[in-house]
Formats: C-alpha cells, sequence, structure tokens
C-alpha cells in the first residue's frame, strides 16, 4: 500500500469517526468520561508515558507494571494511564493512588481513552507529547497508532495476544497495519509471536511471561472456620463446583451434573452460572434432568445431600472452591475459550476443563501434563474424571503448593516490560 493510500485508509477512517461520534452520545456505557473520550473539557498533562489499558483485567496489568517502574536519576517519571471503560478507570484510580503515594519518583495521571477519531489522537499527541507509548494485550487503534508516527512516539505494544479471529480482521488492511505497526511486540506466547510476525513482520516481535502470573498473590487454601461458607457446606458430604459455566454448553454441563449426582447420590454441587441474567435456564435445565436445586440466596443452613445449589450470589467463587472436593471449570465444553482454573487450583483443588481453553493457553500446555488439571474430551470424560477425585481427592495443602510453584516460576513478565520500558525511554 503506497504512503498515498494510506493516507486516504485514515481520511476515511476519519470521516467514519465522525459520523459516528454523535450516535456514541447515546450509548450508556460511553456517557461517563465523555469529555475526557472527546477532549472537550481540556487535555491531560504532558506526559514521559503513555501506557493504555483497554478494560479492567488490563488496568490491573498496568498497576503491576507501574510497580516495577523504577525512574532514572532523580527526575520523576511522568506517567499517562487511559481506559475504555468505567470498571478501568476505577482501577487506574486506585492504582494512581497507590503509586503516587510511594513518592517514589512516578507521577501517575488516569485518563479516559479518547475515540479513535485521527483529529482527536493527533490532538492528544501533540498534548501529552511521550517518548514512548505501551499498549497492553491488543489495542490496535489506527488513529492512534497514526498520531504516534507523527509525533515520533515510539509504540511498544506488551503481554500480547493475538487470536485467529482478530489476524483475519486486522489482515483486511495488512500494509496499514504494518506501516503503522508498534516498534516492539512482547507476546505472551510463541504461537500468539507468530502471528503478531505475520502482521507486522517477526523481526519486531520477542516472546515474554504473562504479567497475569505476577498479579496471583501467594494465597493458600482457605481454613474452614475463617470461610464465610463453611456453616452452608457440611464438611462429611462431598462438594463439587461447577465453576463458571456458560449457557453455550447447558446441555453437556446439565447431562454432567445429572450423570455426577446419579453416580455420587450424596454429595452436594454448587453451579456458578458465568452470567447471573441466565440464571433462568439453568433452573429450567436441573428441572428438565430431574434434580433438586435450591437457590444460594435461599440457603440458610447447610445443604443437604443430593442438591445443587444454584449460585445467585456475587463473589463466594473462591471461598467456594476453598471447600471443594473436585470442580469442573466451565467455558471450556463448548469452542468459547474457557474460564480460570487457577483459581480452584491455587485453592488445593485439581480442576477439570473441558477440550476448549485457549484463552487460558498462556497457562502453558504444562499445567495438563504435570497432572495439576485434567483435561476432558467431553463430558463423559470430565465425568469420569469428577468421580475419580471426588473418590480420592489429593491432599489440598499439596495441590496448592504445587499450583503456587508453578505461578512462581513464570512470574517476571512485569519486571521486563518494566526494563524494556527503561531501554526505549534511555535511548536518546
Amino acid at each position: 500500500m503506497a504512503l498515498t493510500a494510506i493516507g486516504v485508509a485514515l481520511k476515511t477512517y476519519g470521516l467514519a469517526w465522525k459520523a459516528a461520534l454523535p450516535l456514541l452520545k447515546f450509548n450508556g456505557r460511553l456517557k461517563e468520561g465523555w469529555e475526557q473520550r472527546t477532549l472537550a473539557d481540556g487535555e491531560p498533562a504532558p506526559a514521559d508515558l503513555w501506557m493504555q489499558a483497554a478494560s479492567g483485567g488490563e488496568a490491573y496489568l498496568a498497576w503491576e507494571v507501574l510497580r516495577h517502574l523504577k525512574p532514572a536519576g532523580t527526575q520523576t517519571l511522568r506517567v499517562l494511564v487511559t481506559t475504555n471503560t468505567l470498571q478501568g478507570y476505577q482501577t487506574l484510580l486506585r492504582a494512581a493512588e497507590e503509586i503516587n503515594g510511594r513518592r517514589a519518583g512516578l507521577a501517575v495521571q488516569p485518563w479516559y481513552f479518547p475515540f479513535d477519531a485521527p483529529e482527536l489522537m493527533d490532538r492528544m499527541v501533540r498534548r501529552v507529547r511521550p517518548k514512548l507509548a505501551v499498549i497492553l494485550e491488543t489495542e490496535i487503534w489506527p488513529g492512534f497508532l497514526s498520531a504516534c508516527k507523527a509525533g515520533n512516539v515510539r509504540v511498544l505494544l506488551a503481554n500480547g495476544r493475538m487470536t485467529t479471529k482478530s489476524l483475519a480482521g486486522y489482515m483486511a488492511w495488512p500494509d496499514l497495519f504494518r506501516a503503522l505497526g508498534p516498534d516492539r511486540i512482547m507476546a505472551v506466547s510463541e504461537t500468539d509471536g507468530r502471528r503478531f510476525g505475520t502482521l507486522f513482520g517477526r523481526e519486531r516481535v520477542r516472546v515474554m511471561t504473562n504479567i497475569k502470573f505476577d498479579r496471583m498473590g501467594d494465597a493458600g487454601p482457605m481454613a474452614r472456620k475463617t470461610n464465610p461458607l463453611g456453616d452452608l457446606i457440611p464438611d462429611k458430604d462431598p462438594f463439587v463446583i461447577f465453576g463458571s459455566v456458560r449457557k453455550e454448553e447447558e446441555h453437556d454441563v446439565t447431562r454432567l451434573a445429572a450423570g455426577l449426582m446419579s453416580a455420587r447420590p450424596a454429595l452436594v454441587l454448587g453451579l456458578f452460572p458465568r452470567h447471573m441474567h441466565h440464571l433462568d435456564l439453568w433452573r429450567r435445565a436441573m428441572d428438565g434432568a430431574g434434580l433438586n436445586w435450591v437457590l444460594r440466596s435461599r440457603l440458610n443452613g447447610p445443604a443437604r445431600p443430593g442438591t445443587v445449589i444454584l449460585w445467585d450470589t456475587f463473589g463466594e467463587l473462591v471461598p467456594a472452591y476453598g471447600l471443594a472436593k473436585a470442580a469442573f471449570v466451565g467455558g471450556s465444553l463448548a469452542p468459547l475459550g474457557g474460564q480460570n482454573f487457577l483459581e480452584p487450583l491455587t485453592s488445593g483443588v485439581t480442576p477439570v476443563t473441558g477440550p476448549h481453553w485457549k484463552n487460558f493457553a498462556w497457562v502453558g500446555r504444562e499445567i495438563i501434563d504435570s497432572g495439576l488439571a485434567v483435561e476432558a474430551s467431553g463430558w463423559q470424560d470430565a465425568l469420569e474424571s469428577l468421580k475419580k477425585i471426588v473418590d480420592n481427592p489429593p491432599p489440598r495443602q499439596e495441590v496448592a503448593k504445587a499450583a503456587k510453584q508453578y505461578i512462581r516460576d513464570r512470574r517476571g513478565g512485569a519486571e521486563a516490560v518494566a526494563k524494556q520500558v527503561a531501554d526505549f525511554l534511555n535511548k536518546d
């Protein structure tokens, strides 16, 4: 794509934003921070480093990197951190309060990421004048990247992930993204690195450890006497969790639940929907399977053996893992990418997952090969695995200890990004 063609593409992109902006004002999620998103109420202060974290998850990664940044000499390192969501903004506010409170030579300013209209991004870059921009995970905005190129701002994409679907979308304009691409990409796996290399050129890509390992603390299994759910789950009856199950796998999860309750009628099953607004679907599914169920919110005393608890309260999955003998982690019996099976592991429970867990491929295949987690080929295979674990659960403390060691061996991603940031900032 010739330079003139890139200019035409960006102009077309800008016209699309100009048409879209009046409509976006009616979006409830975007009203929060509208003045910052449109720069209608001014711009942020100049900064040496601009770090973009799309939403809440990436904001926590940014927080971890900020903790590892070390200013050179006595000069304050000014950092602008931006995000697209309210949850991300609230997280960045807490991060700024902590980092600024340390008085360790960093000055952190949170801001909403402006809409990617090229005119807005050009204005933002001219005002902030960063030496370096850091993108966390996969935030490839043409207006932002173009403004950085025009302003001679180097760009680092860190903790990078790239799905085949995303790559296919970006490959619609391969020359455009190659021309605007980051100066360096730090991908979380060789597979992600190859995909970034296809789009931007392999010479720009390095592989790093996922920062998410750094965020995992050393907390072990919660003692029953301090567990807030201890009075609801009798110690003498096996307790099994189906964590973060999704509506797309409802048929298989229901058969798994029915098979497990039939094979082990004395157990208590805690079913945690990934999305609470689908609770009625799970009620109907349990009724259709002839299973006895009760809502968690209606449970005032110990659950009876042979009961499915439909969890309709938030924030109790991790304490529940602390009481479970076995766990199935959802989002994995249908091609949905899986859910977090490190949570039960750090609670001392060997998790069973279906075959679809590509969203957590960064954890490493070794977690399955080592036996720390079990990968089932389908619901029948998951049923057999759960029965074996229920009948002979590995010692909780040993599982938690092995999980902690697995995580510790893979930490260091935030430090690696901080070092790369320092290298860029210290270059003339």
